[in-house]
């Protein structure tokens, strides 16, 4: 039987495609390959769609959904990164934000403006006005436009709760799937605290699964509650490998995330990630937690001390049953933070005291 390879497609509609590797948020695992590609999400009717009244969603939320064309983006040839690299040329790309205040300022995905040299934004009533990019952090994929507001109405979203949400609730997405302005699929939460691909080649802890339809385009978007509240960026979709149709199974930044970072990025500041310095695997023994693969030299892991072969089975008092556990703590911290780790080592149980780094720009070859 032939292995099924799980690879998530980035949902801008950018021209080009290319692999990168991703790793977890403390310099986790190589697990997933992300590729960007003309992708085609399949639509899904749920029971649970049912409790979401989508006329009414629609008429309130769809106004401050607006539709993004980024020109001058990086795009490859297949051999490199598509998010940079050889074999870079121009593209256009096409994606979705939503606007989240009444200064100008929208919110998107960061993939969907890497590299623009111009970026245009479109408003429901036709309106288009030249963006400025304000920020972006490529560890979460988000980024933060501002337009001109003067002259326009504008209908900002109103932001929800990730962290609320439970698998089965009703939500939708809206955006510019294949450049159809503001389409909107249903669907339900398929899965919570996912980790997926980052485009600096770490992973993003906490990433929401849904069953709504998205494609190239809706990248940027937002994924609505049943209230009309915003609960996460639309980001990727999961393929099976050996084709470039999705399978149903989308991914969204959570917004819990996303709003954390908002004043920093809508001031044009940097954001910081705490970073650990290992590449992991679920470790595939009696005992649960994350093994350490590889150390890297120099890095906070290989400071305090740990080792190629230990089993983390605990980070201060989170209880460390994988790899997904492993990057969605150390994401919960701060550089700087010191914490303990309880490792298995052989037969000894340990504890080691690490003092968390600041994430780099790309992972090391070594984790």
């Amino acid at each position: 039987m032939a292995a099924l390879v799980l690879v998530t497609a980035l949902v801008a509609g950018a021209a080009g495609a290319g692999l990168v590797a991703a790793t977890g948020a403390g310099g986790g695992t190589t697990s997933t390959t992300v590729t960007q590609a003309p992708t085609a999400a399949a639509s899904s009717e749920t029971s649970g769609a049912t409790a979401l009244d989508a006329s009414a969603l629609y008429a309130d939320t769809a106004a401050g959904v607006v539709d993004i064309t980024s020109r001058g983006v990086t795009a490859s040839s297949g051999a490199a990164s598509p998010f940079g690299g050889p074999g870079q040329s121009e593209a256009t790309a096409t994606g979705t934000g939503f606007v989240v205040d009444g200064k100008g300022n929208i919110v998107t995905a960061a993939h969907v403006v890497d590299g623009a040299s111009s970026i245009t934004v479109k408003f429901q009533d036709g309106t288009t006005r030249k963006a400025k990019l304000l920020g972006k952090d490529n560890a979460t994929d988000v980024a933060v436009l501002s337009v001109d507001a003067s002259g326009l109405t504008l209908h900002p979203l109103a932001l929800g709760s990730s962290a609320s949400l439970d698998v089965g609730d009703a939500v939708a997405a809206i955006g510019d799937p294949f450049t159809y302005e503001r389409s909107m699929s249903t669907g339900i939460v398929s899965g919570l605290d996912r980790t997926i691909s980052a485009p600096n080649g770490f992973t993003v802890a906490h990433a929401i699964q849904t069953d709504a339809a998205v494609n190239p385009g809706n990248s940027g978007g937002p994924v609505l509650d049943s209230e009309g509240k915003v609960i996460g960026i639309v980001d990727q979709i999961a393929t099976n490998g050996s084709s470039d149709t999705s399978s149903g199974v989308g991914f969204a930044v959570p917004i819990d995330l996303v709003r954390s970072e908002l004043p920093q990025l809508e001031a044009g500041q940097t954001v910081t990630h705490a970073y650990l310095g290992v590449s992991t695997s679920t470790a595939d023994t009696s005992t649960a937690g994350a093994l350490v693969q590889s150390v890297t030299a120099g890095g906070p892991a290989d400071s305090a001390g740990l080792r190629s072969g230990d089993i983390v089975t605990a980070l201060g008092t989170t209880t460390i049953k994988g790899t997904n556990d492993l990057v969605a703590t150390i994401a919960a911290h701060k550089p700087g933070d010191r914490v303990t780790a309880t490792v298995r080592r052989g037969s000894q149980t340990i504890k080691v005291t690490v003092t968390l780094g600041t994430q780099p720009t790309q992972p090391t070859s070594s984790g």
